[in-house]
């Protein structure tokens, strides 16, 4: 892992979400994004794109973020790209869940368009 958080790969298949995150992590948090709208998506672009950090959607249609997570860690590039998940579904069992796969963090929704870099940058610090 880099140092320095500068690019994500944000994977999220809700276009009105993805455009408040878009909005929130651009303009607010100074990233640069790379928005991928399915795991199908991410697994084509995330490779060329070089992210610090992948944030991925839990449920999403065709492949879910769980399936996402483990098809994105199979690849050498991105084997040691940490990665955080996007969730309403954070029940402590699903939480632990989560963590046990090797999750960064977990991120509930709805978020806080105006504290998410924030909350992604202390994630990030607070690294293993």
């Amino acid at each position: 892992m880099t140092g320095t958080l500068s690019r994500i790969t944000y994977v999220e298949d809700e276009p009105d979400i993805r455009e408040v995150a878009q909005i929130a992590l651009e303009t607010l948090g100074g990233f640069t994004l790379d928005i991928c709208s399915s795991g199908a998506e991410a697994l084509e672009k995330a490779s060329a794109f070089r992210p610090d950090l992948i944030l991925l959607d839990v449920m999403m249609p065709d492949m879910d973020g769980i399936e996402t997570y483990k098809r994105l860690k199979s690849l050498p590039q991105l084997r040691d790209t940490p990665i955080i998940f996007m969730t309403a579904k954070a029940q402590a069992h699903e939480v632990a869940s989560y963590n046990a796969l090797g999750a960064l963090g977990i991120i509930t929704k709805p978020f806080d368009p105006i504290s998410l870099g924030d909350e992604i940058q202390s994630i990030w610090e607070n690294r293993r």
